[in-house]
């Protein structure tokens, strides 16, 4: 079955969800031009998922994409102690004071847990729920398709593909190395998984049957042609639509898409604990020399304080600027240019 068939849609191009960086403005704006709009929900609350659902309704008809991520426990990865928690802050500390920010007391506020987003992204209903950081386990998967809800799951290599169409999904999001925010690699080390977007898709191609749908250093007609030569079924597209006036993006770090460069951006555990590729400003550069990284979500929670008051302050050198490395090639700044322009790439499939 074709990506179109299974999700509803009229075009096989899907927006890559952002994770604290999602709109609905924008995620609708793609669903209304015939693409799969996604929603990021990471940190959601059950009562701000079912606020986020009700909004999207409210904005189109059209199918759309709520994204969560899975609990997954990296090496590395636990609960800290109050004096590990002092020392971690104390090494933001310059960072904190730059943005004019207070430090956050003991204990910071943490994610809600993954069991109450899941049952309220569930009674959303949306067409499609996708997962990054795992195989979704098979009572949601069920739970899903018994509520006619399309499931899609997140590989960065051949393994996790595997792995995921195993588990029932209904389609792969093969990621590319190339792609911007966190590398949702599960199987082995991130920094093990950097498969490059041009080797991974057709392996994924050739291993699993269920539709895939490629990732990572696509922004333009031409990436999507390449993608659909490679075998995808379908093409997902995130730093291209993060640069738009519709994205929850501060303006600084829109522009900064903008005037990047492919070889301006680096993966760093710098800002959240976990592998990311973004681009290199002062707080990565003193985070990294400064060798002292909480673990995830710790230290994604304590930068947040700073992001937050830096991005009202429309300070870039503070603020954690996802992109991927084809951020040079995000040129449009409304949504529906960019998806004609991705369009203006995909085969000719009638026959």
């Amino acid at each position: 079955m074709r990506f179109e068939e299974l999700v509803g849609v009229e075009l096989p191009l899907v927006l890559g969800p952002f994770g604290g960086l999602s709109s609905v403005e924008l995620t609708t704006a793609v669903s209304a031009a015939g693409g799969l709009g996604s929603f990021g929900l990471y940190g959601f609350t059950a009562d701000r998922i079912r606020a986020t659902a009700a909004a999207l309704r409210s904005r189109t008809d059209r199918p759309f994409a709520l994204n969560l991520w899975l609990p997954l426990e990296l090496p590395g990865e636990h609960p800290v102690e109050r004096e590990e928690y002092a020392r971690y802050v104390e090494a933001l500390g310059a960072l904190f004071d730059a943005a004019g920010a207070e430090r956050p007391a003991w204990p910071i506020a943490l994610p809600p847990s993954f069991d109450e987003q899941i049952e309220a992204a569930l009674a959303a209903a949306p067409a499609v729920l996708s997962f990054i950081f795992g195989v979704p386990p098979a009572e949601i998967v069920e739970a899903a398709h018994d509520r006619g809800i399309v499931v899609i799951g997140t590989a960065t290599t051949v393994a996790e593909a595997r792995a995921l169409a195993s588990g029932g999904v209904d389609a792969v999001v093969a990621s590319g190395s190339e792609s911007a925010g966190h590398r949702p690699s599960f199987l082995a080390p991130a920094e093990d998984s950097l498969v490059g977007g041009l080797a991974l898709v057709p392996q994924v191609v050739d291993t699993v049957e269920v539709p895939v749908i490629a990732a990572g250093g696509i922004a333009d007609r031409r990436g999507v042609a390449a993608a659909f030569a490679l075998g995808a079924d379908a093409v997902q597209v995130g730093t291209a639509f993060l640069a738009t006036r519709q994205s929850a993006a501060p303006e600084a770090h829109r522009a900064r898409i903008r005037t990047a460069e492919a070889s301006d951006t680096v993966l760093t555990r710098a800002m959240s604990g976990r592998l990311a590729r973004g681009l290199r400003n002062r707080a990565v550069r003193e985070i990294e020399e400064g060798g002292t990284i909480a673990p995830f979500p710790v230290q994604n929670a304590l930068t947040g304080v700073f992001r937050r008051t830096a991005g009202e302050r429309g300070d870039d050198e503070l603020l954690s600027l996802w992109m991927g490395q084809s951020a040079a090639l995000a040129r449009h700044d409304d949504a529906a240019e960019v998806l004609a322009e991705l369009a203006r790439g995909l085969p000719d499939r009638s026959r």
